[in-house]
């Protein structure tokens, strides 16, 4: 593997930043890790970066050790570049001379050539000769990640790139971001809080919780089968509704039969079936009916909150020109394809707030 962490450990007083935290980069890949405030992922990246000390576990890049057991290579001696929350770039320097700050190695005519190269290549070749306070923030972004590139480091880590920017320029930059990282071939790990950056930006995810990690994988496989209910409800929008097995290798739920797999609940089994919204499908001539108690335009599509006979909500997404009014009912139907279950909660669990495994399950025959 190109970069591993592998059972970190990190503590500050009684407070556990990390918890025996594994995942491992391949190069050329990006990866991705987010969580809410407080969750570890900033401690994670410094961690990596050199800057804190791991109590247990190890830090490998390319099959080397960087920090371990009585051994912490120090951060300039790591191989890796590090673009901050707030770029930290000087102020005093044009984006050329911050560029080539980190070049000191280097003689002087190749420095200048070298923070040339890598300005263009992000697109700033005119603006070589700018202060940062004549760039804009996705400029000043671009310079941040042309210093860090220029050593040529091993892995390039980033700590909250997009949270200065406005959504429109954020939207624009995740792009332009993931391709340029992907045109220099680099191995990248992002810090983020913001679950549409990731899945813009990642070829991996990882999702931390109290500095646990919760699920390391595609962004794919996080929406649509998490493996807890934090993932679940934390990534995209969730409704759980409950079901049983009544032996017939069916899952019975209040909207209909989904078909369950060998790897479910045994029969008999009371579970909850996670639906995201776009398994939820608005069909007029549906035989049951839902009541529509929130609505929320998102352009393209409502989000519809909908009331079922029993009483339980479910989401479904609906495109926008099926403009109901709240109160009214319409008919819906489900268009799963595949089906992920959990336990249910019971009274205890509930209050303690913690995460069950789920089970994904092969979708339903035809």
């Amino acid at each position: 593997m190109w970069l591993e962490l592998r059972d970190a450990v990190r503590r500050f007083g009684d407070r556990g930043a990390l918890d025996g935290v594994s995942f491992a980069l391949e190069e050329g890949q990006i990866g991705c890790l987010l969580g809410p405030s407080g969750c570890g992922k900033t401690t994670a990246l410094r961690c990596i970066a050199g800057f804190e000390t791991l109590d247990v576990g190890q830090v490998l890049s390319r099959g080397r050790v960087l920090a371990g057991p009585g051994l912490h290579v120090a951060p300039h001696e790591r191989g890796i570049g590090l673009v901050f929350q707030d770029h930290a770039l000087f102020p005093h320097l044009t984006a050329r001379g911050n560029v080539e700050f980190g070049l000191q190695r280097l003689a002087r005519g190749e420095r200048r050539n070298r923070a040339g190269e890598l300005l263009e290549l992000v697109g700033l070749a005119d603006c070589m000769d700018a202060y940062p306070a004549e760039l804009s923030g996705g400029q000043q972004q671009r310079v941040a990640l042309a210093r860090a590139l220029a050593p040529r480091p091993s892995t390039v880590l980033l700590d909250e790139p997009f949270a200065s920017l406005d959504v429109a320029l954020r939207e624009r930059l995740v792009g332009e971001l993931r391709a340029l990282l992907k045109s220099l071939g680099a191995t990248a790990l992002v810090v983020t809080h913001d679950q549409q950056d990731a899945f813009a930006l990642a070829d991996r995810v990882g999702l931390l919780r109290a500095g646990r990690l919760e699920q390391w994988g595609t962004p794919y496989d996080l929406y649509h089968r998490p493996l807890t209910r934090f993932a679940a409800e934390f990534v995209g929008q969730a409704s759980f509704l409950p079901a049983c097995c009544e032996g017939s290798g069916l899952l019975q739920t209040e909207l209909g039969p989904l078909r369950e797999g060998h790897e479910t609940t045994a029969c008999g089994g009371a579970v909850d079936v996670l639906l995201r919204p776009d398994d939820v499908v608005h069909d007029d001539d549906a035989p049951l009916r839902a009541r529509i108690v929130e609505r929320v335009f998102r352009g393209a599509e409502f989000l519809y909150t909908l009331e079922l006979p029993s009483g339980r909500r479910v989401l479904s997404l609906v495109p926008s020109h099926h403009d109901h009014r709240i109160g009214e009912h319409i008919g819906l139907r489900l268009a799963t394809d595949h089906v992920v279950t959990f336990p249910p909660l019971g009274p205890v669990t509930a209050a303690a707030g913690t995460s069950a495994p789920g089970t994904a399950v092969p979708p339903p025959g035809p």
